[in-house]
C-alpha cells in the first residue's frame, strides 16, 4: 500500500484486515522466543531499511516495525480491521470486483467494488495449524499445544517437555523452553538442516562507527541478498558439498561424539526443503549444556506418563508441543468466481510470479521459499504499480493473462515438506517457461519487474463491453 501511496496518487485504496491489529503472523504467533529465520536487512521494507544491528530478531520487534512504518507511510488509516474477504466476484460487463466481506466483530456482511484487487493473504491459514492424531492421545496425562495458539497462562517452568517437529518453528522453541524447563526434547522423524548464523550482522557492527546510516543499511541489505542468492545457486549446483559443509558446521558446534549423522543430516539436499537459521547457534548450545536433546525416531502411541516410541523408548513429558506445520490456505480460504462462473485456484497458473491466469486485474503476492517473503512481496507492489499506469495509459479498463495450452504445468512451491505436498491440490500452478515460471532468483526477479517490457502475448488489455 505504501508503494501504491507514493507511485498512484490519488487513487483510492482500502486494505482489509482480517485481523484486529497488524502484524499478520507477527500478530498471530505468540510462542515463547517467535523471532524470524530471515535476516532483518532483507526482511525489512526496502523504503524503510532495518536500522539494527540484530539481523535475526523477536516477534514484537518485528510487529513494531510493521506499524511504525504503517504510520510512517499514511497506510495505517487506510486499515480497515476485523474485515475478512469471503468472496470476489469479477464481472467484465462492469469491469469490477465485487468484494464480499464479513465484519467480524460486529458480525455483519457488506461488499466492496474495486477495480483492482491485490491478495496479500500469504499462504496458510491463521484459524489453526497443522495438527496430526496419534494414537493413545486420550491417554496422555500432560497437556497438548500447537505453537499456532499458544495459551498465555502456560507455564513450563521445571516441566519435561517434547517438541514434536523438525522445523523453523521447532528449533526456535526448543532453544527458548530450554532456558526455563527441566529438560526438553525435540522429536523428529527426518532431520532438517540447520545452520547457525550470527544474531548481529558482523559488516554492519564493524562498520556502523564509521558508515552514515543511509550508506549502510543499504549496503549490508544488498551483502546479505547476494549471499543468499550466492548459497541457494551453490546448493542447487553442488548438494553434496554444501550438505557436507553444513552438516560439518553443526559437528563444530556439538559436543565431542554427538552424533550428528542421524539428528542433523536429511536424506534430502540442501533447498529441497527449507534450511532452518538459528541466532548464534542457541540450539546447538541448549543441547551442549544439557538442557536439551534431539530425538530421531517416531511415534508408536502415547502413553500416560509421555510417548512411547518405535524404538521401544519412552519419552517423558509434562507437555508435548506439536510444532507439526501450517494448513496451508490461498487467498485467505475465500472463493473466486468470473462472470458467475467458480474459478478453482488449481486450475490457474502464475503469470510473472504475480497475475494468476483468468482472473483480470488481480495480483497475487507470494514471496520466496529461499528468502526473505518481503523482497519479492516489494517486486510485486511496483509490478502492481507498472501495470495500474499502464492500463491508464491504454485506456483499458482491464488485463488479463491468458493460459498458454502448450505450457507444462508445475507446482507453484518446489518444495518436498509435507505442508507443501499436502495443499497442492489448492494451489495455482506454474508453468515450465518465463512468463510462466516462478524463478526463486531475486537479482533475476529485480531486472524482469523494474526493467523487462510490461507485455507479453500472455497479457491481454481490454475494455469493458460497451465502452466507447
Amino acid at each position: 500500500a505504501a508503494e501504491f501511496l507514493r507511485k498512484l496518487p490519488g487513487r483510492r485504496i482500502a486494505v482489509l484486515e482480517s485481523r484486529a491489529d497488524l502484524g499478520g503472523t507477527w500478530d498471530l504467533f505468540r510462542y515463547p522466543g517467535v523471532r524470524s529465520d530471515s535476516d532483518m536487512f532483507t526482511f525489512g521494507y526496502r523504503i524503510r531499511p532495518w536500522r539494527g544491528l540484530v539481523s535475526m530478531v523477536d516477534g514484537p520487534s518485528i510487529r513494531e516495525y510493521i506499524r511504525s512504518t504503517a504510520a510512517e507511510f499514511g497506510v495505517l488509516p487506510l486499515v480497515r480491521f476485523n474485515q475478512r474477504v469471503t468472496h470476489l466476484a469479477w464481472s467484465s460487463a462492469e469491469a469490477l470486483w465485487t468484494v464480499t466481506v464479513q465484519d467480524t466483530r460486529a458480525g455483519t456482511e457488506h461488499e466492496l467494488r474495486a477495480r483492482f484487487v491485490h491478495m496479500c493473504t500469504g499462504y496458510y491459514s491463521y484459524a489453526e495449524g497443522y495438527r496430526p492424531q496419534f494414537p493413545g492421545e486420550g491417554d496422555f496425562r500432560g497437556r497438548f499445544v500447537h505453537p499456532q495458539a499458544w495459551p498465555a497462562d502456560l507455564d513450563h517452568s521445571g516441566k519435561r517437555i517434547v517438541v514434536i517437529g523438525s522445523g523453523a518453528t521447532a528449533v526456535t522453541l526448543v532453544p527458548e523452553l530450554a532456558k526455563t524447563a527441566a529438560h526438553v526434547t525435540q522429536l523428529q522423524r527426518s532431520p532438517t538442516y540447520v545452520v547457525s548464523q550470527p544474531g548481529k550482522d558482523r559488516l554492519a557492527s564493524w562498520l556502523s562507527p564509521v558508515v552514515p546510516a543511509p550508506l549502510l543499511f543499504p549496503l549490508v541489505r544488498w551483502k546479505n541478498i547476494l549471499y543468499a542468492v550466492f548459497s541457494f545457486q551453490l546448493a542447487r549446483w553442488k548438494p553434496r558439498l554444501v550438505a557436507r559443509r553444513i552438516l560439518e558446521m553443526a559437528k563444530a558446534e556439538l559436543p565431542p561424539g554427538y552424533d550428528a549423522e542421524r539428528h542433523f543430516r536429511p536424506a534430502y539436499g540442501p533447498w529441497d526443503q527449507r534450511v532452518c537459521a538459528v541466532p548464534d547457534g542457541d540450539m546447538f548450545k541448549a543441547i551442549s549444556r544439557g538442557a536439551a536433546s534431539v530425538v530421531t525416531d517416531t511415534i508408536d502411541r502415547f502413553v500416560p506418563e509421555g510417548i512411547r516410541l518405535a524404538s521401544g523408548t519412552t519419552l517423558p513429558a509434562d507437555i508435548v508441543v506439536t510444532a507439526t506445520g501450517l494448513k496451508v490456505m490461498a487467498f485467505g480460504g475465500a472463493g473466486v468466481s468470473v462472470d458467475g462462473v467458480p474459478v478453482m485456484l488449481r486450475d490457474t497458473m502464475v503469470h510473472r510470479g504475480a497475475m494468476l491466469s483468468g482472473l483480470p486485474n488481480l495480483v497475487l503476492t507470494i514471496g520466496y521459499t529461499n528468502a526473505s517473503w518481503t523482497l519479492r512481496a516489494d517486486l510485486i507492489a511496483q509490478y502492481v504499480v507498472r501495470l495500474v499506469k499502464r492500463l491508464a495509459r491504454k485506456g483499458a479498463d482491464y488485463v488479463v493473462a491468458e493460459r498458454d495450452p502448450e505450457v507444462v504445468p508445475r507446482p507453484l512451491i518446489d518444495f518436498s515438506s509435507g505442508y507443501v505436498q499436502r495443499a497442492l491440490d489448492a494451489l495455482p500452478t506454474q508453468g515450465d517457461r518465463f512468463p510462466w515460471r516462478v524463478h526463486q532468483n531475486y537479482l533475476r526477479d529485480l531486472v524482469v519487474t523494474r526493467y523487462r517490457r510490461l507485455e507479453d502475448p500472455a497479457l491481454h488489455f481490454r475494455r469493458k463491453k460497451g465502452a466507447a
